[in-house]
């Protein structure tokens, strides 16, 4: 088969659509690599690098006109260069399908990540919620298939778009295969070093944003320093609610126990901090990881937590349960004293830190690459 991509979150996005792009990819072509991939981008750049694998095609636009209306190629124009290479499946990775591609004979398949703005309208631009919800629709309304990526976003999407229930197959995601490889004593050292990191700390990994709720984990730690002192190391960054998280931690004087790795010039600036190659180190020497979303389409940074060996607390809610299955340490988002409690419980419980990291390695054999890659060619081949 010739299976077609829209890659540009692949070539452009540093977080979890680009995660999830790349190492679908990835996976496709190593584990079947009878099939052509093409990848349809408007910019190719060095985020993802294609040339180990010989049946994957970056395509990106040609012609004058094309090139200077990047967007428009790739919403239209691109059904040119598909039929021209003989595309017989196309897979939007990121909520959106070429428009009238319905009208080739070529199949489509989208990948919807969440609904987020569907279930939290306010903590969106009114314009960018009326943008999402036109493509979002069209895309469900016209794929032949539709892939959530957890079994929360498969009702979501029934339930705002009423869409057939027997058009969506759940196919979860995988992470990175580096946070499965042990880090060497050396390795973590080096990185300890370079970084900067405590001895001993917590840690959180996303996007500063109000669903993210890095708020309440702060004032965890506020609770948490009548007991035991362990900062926190957040890797992710943010605008207005980071903002917001930085006043309160001015107000209660806790400079030095929340760390923002991305403030730190020398390292926000090494490739290896861009890519993630380093983050493997840095979270096999947390005590815990903690995530306490609101709401998420899956919560990748769960899944590369258990793959690492690292406990992890996270939300009773949303999809998560599903992330984290018997592995996790659940409680309610918005309670920072359940949070105080699950962080101080691991810290002292040497024996419940010990089976979380077992159990979690073992829940997280449930999204190989392997296992996620042969999902979505069963979806394919079911065209």
């Amino acid at each position: 088969m010739n299976i077609g991509f829209d890659a540009k979150r692949a070539y452009e996005n540093s977080t979890g659509l680009g995660h999830y792009s790349r190492t679908l990819l990835k996976s496709l072509a190593t584990f079947y690599p009878n099939e052509n991939y093409y990848l349809y981008a408007p910019k190719i750049t060095d985020k993802f690098v294609t040339e180990p694998y010989s049946n994957i095609f970056p395509i990106k636009p040609t012609g004058f006109a094309a090139d200077i209306l990047k967007e428009k190629w790739r919403r239209k124009w691109v059904l040119n260069d598909l039929i021209k290479n003989d595309i017989h499946i196309y897979h939007g990775l990121s909520h959106q399908i070429p428009v009238n591609l319905q009208s080739t004979k070529i199949k489509s398949v989208v990948t919807i990540h969440d609904l987020i703005f569907e279930r939290y309208p306010q903590q969106f631009n009114k314009i960018n919620v009326q943008l999402f919800r036109k493509k979002f629709t069209y895309s469900c309304k016209h794929s032949d298939k539709i892939i959530a990526i957890s079994e929360q976003t498969k009702k979501d999407i029934i339930n705002f778009y009423k869409i057939p229930e027997n058009k969506i197959e759940v196919c979860y995601q995988s992470c990175n295969n580096i946070y499965r490889n042990e880090v060497g004593e050396e390795e973590k050292k080096r990185i300890k070093k370079l970084y900067s990191l405590p001895e001993q700390f917590f840690l959180y990994v996303g996007s500063i944003i109000v669903r993210k709720n890095l708020l309440t984990v702060v004032k965890a730690i506020k609770n948490l320093k009548s007991t035991i002192n362990i900062p926190l190391v957040v890797i992710g960054n943010g605008s207005s609610y980071k903002q917001k998280v930085k006043k309160y931690i001015k107000q209660n004087n806790l400079d030095k126990d929340i760390i923002f790795l991305s403030e730190n010039a020398i390292v926000n600036n090494l490739e290896s901090f861009q890519s993630s190659a380093d983050f493997p180190a840095i979270y096999q020497q947390a005590i815990a990881m903690i995530y306490p979303s609101t709401f998420e389409g899956f919560g990748i940074p769960v899944l590369e937590a258990l793959c690492s060996k690292l406990p992890v607390i996270t939300s009773n809610i949303s999809c998560l349960p599903e992330a984290g299955g018997d592995a996790a340490y659940y409680v309610n988002p918005t309670s920072v004293e359940e949070i105080t409690n699950a962080m101080e419980e691991i810290f002292n419980d040497k024996n419940l830190a010990d089976s979380m990291a077992i159990k979690g390695l073992h829940y997280a054999q449930n999204f190989t690459q392997l296992k996620t890659a042969a999902a979505v060619m069963k979806v394919y081949t079911s065209l």
